[in-house]
C-alpha cells in the first residue's frame, strides 16, 4: 500500500505475464535488454524524491495517505492545472494510467443503470490509487471489415466480446491494438472501441484485470531498437516506450472487476470519456511540441546566419502562430472546464476537441516549416563516432562551422534533435500518433458537431437575417 519506489516497480513487473517481442517470448523483461529504456522512462514516475517534480507528482488522498497524482480527481480549477502540469513531467506510461479518470467521469451515469459497476469503478480507482499501480487504456479493436457493424463480422472475435456469463464473472475473447505501455503496467482497462447497438450486446463490455491473467498475451513493437546513442537519437534513446497488440484468449474477469456487461446504451459513453482525456494529454503534448520546434527553428536560423531572412522569418511565425494557438486552446479548456454530477470537473469538450482537431490537421505542414529552413542536414548529418574519430572528426569541426559562437558539435546536436523528432525513429511514431492518438480527425468532427451551441448559432443567423425563429 502507498507510494512505490523505482525499485518496487520493477520487481512488480515480475509477475508472470506473457509478453513477445521481435519473435521472441519475453519471460523476465526486467533483464532482457529490449525492455531496459522503457522501464527506465516508466520508472522515473516513482521517483518522489525527485528535487524538481517530486512534490508535483504526489498528493494527499480524503484518506491522509499519499497518492500519485495522476489519480487526483481533479474538484478546481487549481487541481486541473496541477493535472496539466504533471503531463507534462509523466512518462506516457504515467499517462494512460489516466484512463481511471475517464472511468470516474462516467461513474453517475453508470449509477443509474448498475449501481454494482459504478461500486466497481469507484473500488477499482481506490485499489489502483493506494497501491500506485499503472494501468493501459485498452479501447481499439482489430475491427475486420470496416464496412460491417461488430455482429455482423464473419470472425465475431475481431471486436472483443463476452463468450461466457457465469455465476462469477465473464469470459471474453478478442484483441485490442495500438495499447501504449502494455507490458509496462499492472492492469489493462479494457473499454468499447465505440456505441454498440441492441444486438452487440457482447461487445459492449468494460472491465479491468491484472496484464499477467490468464489468457492475456502482449505482442510488442516499437519506433526505437534497444540500443540507441543519445547523441545521435536524443528523443529515442531515452522515451522509447513499447505499443501493445493485447490478445485476450479466453479470459475470466470476476463479477468485481466489471463495469460493462451488455448495456449498450452506455458503450458510446465510455468511448467517449476515455476519447477526452486522450486528446487532453494529446494537446498538453501538442503545446510542449510545437514550442520545441519554434525553438529548433530559430537556433538552425541563427546558427546559419538567416535569423533575418525574411522567409526564414515567415516559416518561423508560422511555427509560432501553431504553438500559440495550441497554448491558448489548452488555457481556454482548462479554464472553462465542465462539471460532474458528483463534483469532478475536466476540460471543455468542445475547446479540447477542437484543439486535437487543429493540432492533427496543421502537425504535418508545422513539421514542413521545420524542415524547409533546416535544409537537407537534417538527413545527412554525420553521426557522434564521425566526430569522436580523430581523421573524420577534425573535418566535421572544419566544415561545420558557420556563424561565431555555433559549434560544431551544437550544430550537430540540434540537427539530432530534428531528425529523430521529425524524420527519424521518433519521428516516424509522432508523425502518427499526432493525427490518431485519441481518435482520427472524424471523431474530433463528430465531438464538435454534437458539442458545439448550434441552436444559438442559428439564432443568431436568424436575428441577423431578420427573419423569424419560427420560419
Amino acid at each position: 500500500m502507498g507510494l512505490k519506489t523505482a525499485a518496487a516497480y520493477v520487481e512488480s513487473l515480475r509477475d508472470g505475464r506473457v509478453t513477445y517481442w521481435h519473435g521472441e517470448r519475453i519471460d523476465d523483461i526486467t533483464t532482457h535488454p529490449r525492455f531496459r529504456v522503457p522501464i527506465e522512462v516508466a520508472s522515473r514516475d516513482y521517483d518522489y524524491a525527485d528535487p524538481k517534480h517530486g512534490e508535483l507528482r504526489a498528493f494527499t488522498t480524503e484518506e491522509g495517505g499519499r497518492a500519485h497524482r495522476i489519480y487526483q480527481v481533479p474538484r478546481d480549477e487549481a487541481d486541473l492545472a496541477k493535472r496539466v502540469e504533471l503531463m507534462n513531467h509523466t512518462s506516457i506510461v504515467g499517462l494512460v494510467s489516466g484512463v481511471y479518470m475517464a472511468l470516474m467521469s462516467v461513474k453517475d451515469a453508470v449509477a443509474k443503470v448498475n449501481p454494482q459497476y459504478a461500486a466497481n469503478i469507484e473500488a477499482m480507482y481506490r485499489h489502483a490509487r493506494d497501491n500506485d499501480l499503472r494501468a493501459a487504456e485498452v479501447i481499439t479493436d482489430a475491427k475486420g471489415d470496416r464496412k460491417r457493424k461488430a455482429h455482423e463480422q464473419d470472425d465475431p472475435d475481431l471486436y472483443l466480446r463476452i463468450v461466457e456469463r457465469r455465476n462469477d464473472g465473464i469470459v471474453v475473447r478478442g484483441a485490442k491494438l495500438h495499447i501504449t505501455g502494455a507490458s509496462l503496467c499492472h492492469e489493462l482497462v479494457v473499454m468499447p472501441t465505440k456505441g454498440m447497438r441492441q444486438d452487440e450486446t457482447d461487445y459492449a463490455v468494460s472491465f479491468s484485470i491484472p496484464v499477467n491473467t490468464k489468457g492475456v498475451k502482449v505482442i510488442n513493437r516499437s519506433f526505437a531498437p534497444a540500443e540507441l546513442n543519445a547523441f545521435d537519437y536524443p528523443a529515442s534513446a531515452h522515451h522509447s516506450i513499447p505499443e501493445g497488440f493485447v490478445v485476450f484468449d479466453d479470459v475470466f474477469v470476476p463479477w468485481d472487476r466489471v463495469f460493462l456487461a451488455g448495456e449498450v446504451q452506455l458503450a458510446s459513453l465510455f468511448a467517449q470519456s476515455l476519447g477526452l482525456w486522450e486528446r487532453t494529454g494529446g494537446v498538453v503534448d501538442a503545446v510542449r511540441v510545437s514550442q520545441l520546434y519554434v525553438g529548433l527553428a530559430q537556433l538552425v536560423l541563427e546558427h546559419q546566419g538567416k535569423e533575418r531572412d525574411p522567409v526564414a522569418q515567415n516559416a518561423v511565425s508560422e511555427l509560432i502562430s501553431f504553438a500559440e494557438m495550441m497554448r491558448m486552446s489548452l488555457d481556454y479548456a482548462c479554464r472553462h472546464y465542465e462539471r460532474t454530477p458528483s463534483g469532478m470537473i475536466h476540460p471543455n469538450v468542445l475547446a479540447i476537441n477542437v484543439a486535437k482537431f487543429h493540432w492533427a490537421s496543421n502537425y504535418h505542414a508545422m513539421v514542413r516549416h521545420l524542415h524547409d529552413v533546416s535544409g537537407g542536414l537534417v538527413i545527412t548529418v554525420p553521426l557522434e563516432a564521425d566526430l569522436r574519430n580523430e581523421e573524420s572528426g577534425k573535418y566535421l569541426r572544419k566544415y561545420l562551422k558557420s556563424v561565431p559562437g555555433a559549434e560544431p558539435e551544437t550544430r550537430m546536436r540540434v540537427y539530432n534533435l530534428i531528425r529523430d523528432l521529425t524524420a527519424d525513429a521518433y519521428g516516424g511514431w509522432q508523425f502518427v500518433v499526432a493525427l490518431q492518438a485519441g481518435g482520427g480527425l472524424n471523431a474530433q468532427r463528430i465531438m464538435m458537431h454534437r458539442t458545439y451551441p448550434m441552436a444559438d448559432a442559428k439564432a443568431k443567423a436568424l436575428d441577423a437575417a431578420g427573419a423569424t425563429h419560427g420560419s
